[in-house]
């Protein structure tokens, strides 16, 4: 399975999530490729759309690979990966420099995609958090922890695409997990797009301001 774009792929994802169009929901995006997505996702549902800020805590040198994640919130929530760190010899000393760093742009985006405007209140809710497809599963891990910490009904985890790995170690961290597409020869999340460009800031900023506002 292949995407045009990642609003195709938000569509065919909430053509997967409409067994939960009659709960209380609210969908949860990881900026900035989760956004468009998840805003398919919400018009679909009826549901308010909102945002998970979540960074990847890259390796000295190798940026690309997970020695963690940070996730936003009243207490940000770090997790570790002790295999990565070990592996690449990254330092403590490294690894909360690097952390301080991603919670410093966690903070620039919750201020320029958010502003003042407070997090929904998701008690009560069933809780969707959405992103355009998942690799080692750090940050979304991060991000499932960060939003269950805040008393869900439910949590859902939906995303396009995934290798079956990934999607097993996240089982634990939800109620539920819904991918349209998980192959054993999984490469990259972007080889299952036809369009995978980086979204830009101003994008997010768009979409969350056109999708209906989220209430508390």
């Amino acid at each position: 399975m292949r995407f045009r774009d990642r609003t195709e792929a938000g569509r065919r994802l909430a053509a997967a999530l409409s067994g939960y169009r009659d709960r209380k929901l609210v969908v949860l995006a990881l900026p900035r490729g989760g956004v468009p997505v998840a805003a398919e996702v919400a018009k679909a549902l009826g549901a308010p759309l909102d945002i998970m800020l979540v960074r990847k805590i890259g390796a000295p040198g190798q940026p690309e690979v997970a020695l963690g994640a940070v996730a936003d919130g009243h207490r940000p929530i770090i997790v570790r990966n002790e295999a990565v760190i070990s592996a690449t010899g990254a330092t403590p000393l490294e690894f909360n420099e690097i952390c301080a760093r991603e919670t410093a742009e966690i903070e620039r985006r919750h201020q320029r995609y958010l502003g003042n405007r407070a997090p929904t209140d998701l008690r009560g809710r069933t809780a969707i958090v959405v992103d355009d497809g998942i690799a080692t599963g750090a940050t979304m891990r991060a991000a499932l922890q960060a939003v269950r910490s805040r008393e869900p009904a439910g949590l859902v985890l939906a995303v396009p695409t995934a290798p079956p790995s990934t999607l097993d170690s996240l089982h634990g961290e939800a109620d539920a997990v819904i991918c349209l597409t998980s192959p054993d020869w999984f490469g990259s999340v972007g080889e299952f797009y036809d369009d995978f460009r980086q979204v830009s800031d101003q994008e997010v900023v768009d979409i969350l301001a056109a999708a209906q506002p989220a209430t508390t």
